[in-house]
């Protein structure tokens, strides 16, 4: 399978670069509350909007992380960008590992946001058919974005974040991509990588907060690192953008 040229916009003319790639609810465009608390001068950021999302909506494709971490690879290389590092927020961590397994020299770094591990996510019996429900459900949408925020933003926030969710990501692309971030595990693969990680936990995330990183992450990687945001649950890029572009910047600037 070859990687393809997906839709993406590149902020900033920095020599230190990221790719970004979003998570399993949002387009490339929930990164845009903290695009203004970046620095373009001293770095470059090229988010990604994976196949069945945002301006790459009607793309055909197999839906997993596998070929999201390929496309990745292939935007990289249309950019002419050597090395760089990658930020995955939840699903799109998750994708970062296996680019860093496929280009090991590539990958300087990786910055995970509430990042599912190599090993998955585990869902059973009614969560299972909460989260596949919700490629068609916006109620599902919603009590999963509620439950991972630990309940603390109002209706209009909640119907907000479910709105740009349905509208922005296509049903079919959005249920396969489930089977293969949670179901997937390649942790074996990754143990004891020496890449530099920085892990943003958000303290109110209830599925992938700090806990959970010290489960999974910090167990396999040993040059890994854990910041807990105290507001921020499951989607800090739009809930915290401002400490969440810090901790960012100060960790690629090192």
């Amino acid at each position: 399978m070859t990687g393809q040229v997906i839709p993406h916009e590149v902020l900033g003319i920095g020599s230190r670069r990221a790719l970004v790639l979003h998570n399993w609810f949002g387009d490339r465009s929930s990164f845009d509350p903290m695009r203004e608390y970046l620095d373009g001068d001293a770095f470059g950021y090229a988010f990604l909007d994976c196949r069945g999302y945002g301006e790459a909506i009607d793309i055909e494709g197999t839906f997993t992380m596998e070929e999201v971490a390929e496309d990745a690879l292939a935007v990289a290389d249309h950019l002419g960008w050597e090395t760089f590092s990658v930020i995955g927020h939840s699903m799109g961590a998750k994708a970062a590992q296996l680019m860093l397994l496929d280009a090991p020299a590539r990958v300087r770094s990786i910055i995970g946001i509430s990042p599912v591990p190599a090993s998955g996510f585990p869902l059973e019996g009614e969560m299972w058919e909460l989260f596949a429900g919700a490629a068609k459900d916006p109620g599902n949408r919603r009590a999963i974005i509620d439950h991972t925020t630990g309940g603390k933003h109002d209706d209009a926030w909640l119907d907000g974040m479910v709105g740009r969710s349905v509208g922005n990501s296509a049903a079919t692309p959005f249920r396969a991509y489930l089977d293969s971030w949670s179901r997937a595990d390649f942790h074996e693969r990754v143990e004891g990588n020496p890449v530099p990680v920085l892990l943003v936990a958000g303290a109110n995330d209830r599925a992938l907060g700090p806990e959970a990183m010290q489960d999974t992450w910090l167990k396999w990687y040993p040059n890994a690192e854990l910041e807990v945001l105290p507001d921020a649950g499951h989607y800090a890029p739009e809930e915290t953008p401002e400490a969440l572009a810090a901790l960012v910047e100060r960790f690629l600037g090192r």
